[in-house]
């Protein structure tokens, strides 16, 4: 199982990736295991020297009994500090975001893959688009 945000891909371009663990409750497990997380817009911030997740959608899991969940609720990564200050270090020098671009399990846990991104210009992804229909197009043609 491996949910990708396939926006983050096409807005930004990836300097460096890293896995995190996650906090997270036995519903929202289940509920990342059926393929139900939207990481769309999901970025990291920093809060008293740790990292949190927040604009993760995590659905309410169908079999779930807890009354108040909140899908939208932030949620902590799992980092060694010396990781923390590496990459907080990186992002401050290069003016960098944290993004999460995937979220997958490894074994019996649940990891989630952030990037160390710089957003895209418009004229970037117009040209982006225009290679990617290129190529298309010439795969159609070497088809036929």
């Amino acid at each position: 199982m491996r949910i990708e945000n396939k926006r983050a891909k096409f807005d930004y371009e990836v300097a460096e990736t890293f896995e995190a663990g996650l906090i997270l409750t036995g519903g929202e497990v289940k509920s990342i295991k059926a393929g139900q997380v939207n990481l769309t817009g999901a970025r990291i911030i920093e809060k008293n020297g740790r990292l949190f997740v927040v604009g993760m959608s995590v659905p309410r899991y169908q079999f779930a009994t807890d009354s108040e969940y909140d899908p939208g609720r932030i949620r902590e990564l799992l980092f060694h500090k010396k990781e923390v200050t590496s990459i907080l270090s990186k992002k401050q020098a290069h003016g960098l975001t944290l993004v999460a671009l995937s979220a997958y399990n490894k074994g019996d846990l649940i990891k989630l893959e952030i990037g160390l991104v710089r957003g895209k210009k418009k004229y970037e992804k117009r040209e982006q688009m225009k290679k990617r229909d290129e190529e298309l197009a010439l795969a159609r043609r070497l088809k036929k």
